[in-house]
């Protein structure tokens, strides 16, 4: 059996800083983007990013003919957000107004705004981890008395405090309905969305129903990958009949699904439901059977 050799580690500070010095830097640069409406041009390099994310790795997959390559333009996507996203890229993390958002945690003094940016971006390129840690950081700094919303922009999904918006009247518009479902699936996983599980049932299926329609796919099949984040058990027995009798109608939901919430009922235990979570959010309308989960919002 061959020995393992030695793993030397080097230190990682100034790895990421020689890395991060090539951020937006001509220097040895293959790819060059055109960015927001401003147009601001911007280097990078091209097997760094496609190594490092599979949005570029696609949009960037072909070899460049020869002569001066024309640039990539990205005229909707904010160029400070894009530096952020391609600093967290080179150097797994990102300093935004002079401080880090890491993987490891997000600190308190970040520019609420460019973070939002920054979400937008990280959703448009794939990128999870900078999602989960933006998303993250804005719940942290949303005043517990104020709602959060979707900002109705197709295909990115965008937490913002706001309150005098209607988070019921958000779930009806053409931004909700257009997010891609990796955008819907970290919504719905948030403990602090202002909406009652009855209302984001119904939305789930509308969502649904439009992308059956564009994609001509049944509508079970474009929500699977998001409604296992719907929390059934939160739901009424009434309510919970009323959607078990119009999914046998129009299939939206697993049955075992739909039998783990009933399990809850049956047992009047939180812990009864393995696949159907039950914690309840920030905006859930407390019904008589709560009181069985032992699940005090947080």
């Amino acid at each position: 059996m061959e020995t393992p050799g030695l793993v030397v580690h080097g230190e990682a500070e100034p790895f990421s800083t020689a890395l991060r010095s090539l951020v937006n830097n001509r220097l040895y640069s293959d790819v060059r983007f055109v960015v927001g409406q401003e147009q601001q041009e911007v280097f990078a390099h091209r097997c760094l990013l496609a190594c490092r994310c599979n949005f570029f790795q696609r949009l960037l997959g072909q070899e460049p003919g020869p002569g001066v390559p024309s640039p990539v333009v990205l005229s909707t996507v904010p160029a400070e957000a894009f530096l952020a996203v391609l600093e967290f890229l080179y150097t797994n993390s990102v300093k935004l107004q002079r401080h880090s958002l890491c993987l490891e945690f997000v600190v308190k003094m970040l520019d609420v705004e460019l973070v939002c940016e920054t979400l937008q971006v990280a959703v448009t390129f794939g990128l999870g981890p900078l999602q989960e840690h933006c998303i993250a950081f804005i719940e942290a700094h949303s005043q517990v008395q104020l709602p959060i919303f979707i900002l109705p922009i197709p295909h990115l999904i965008l937490l913002l405090p706001d309150p005098f918006s209607d988070p019921q009247e958000v779930l009806r518009t053409r931004g909700f309905l257009e997010l891609s479902a990796p955008a819907l699936l970290s919504l719905l996983r948030s403990d602090n969305l202002c909406v009652d599980e009855a209302e984001l049932v119904l939305a789930a299926r509308s969502w649904a129903r439009v992308g059956a329609a564009v994609l001509e796919r049944p509508v079970a099949e474009v929500a699977a990958p998001v409604v296992r984040e719907l929390r059934l058990a939160l739901l009424a027995p009434a309510e919970l009949s009323a959607l078990e009798e119009q999914n046998r109608r129009e299939p939206l939901i697993p049955v075992e699904q739909i039998v783990e919430a009933w399990k809850c009922h049956a047992l009047r235990r939180g812990d009864a439901a393995r696949d159907a979570p039950c914690r309840r959010r920030r905006g859930t309308v407390p019904r008589e059977h709560h009181r069985f989960l032992d699940l005090p919002f947080k």
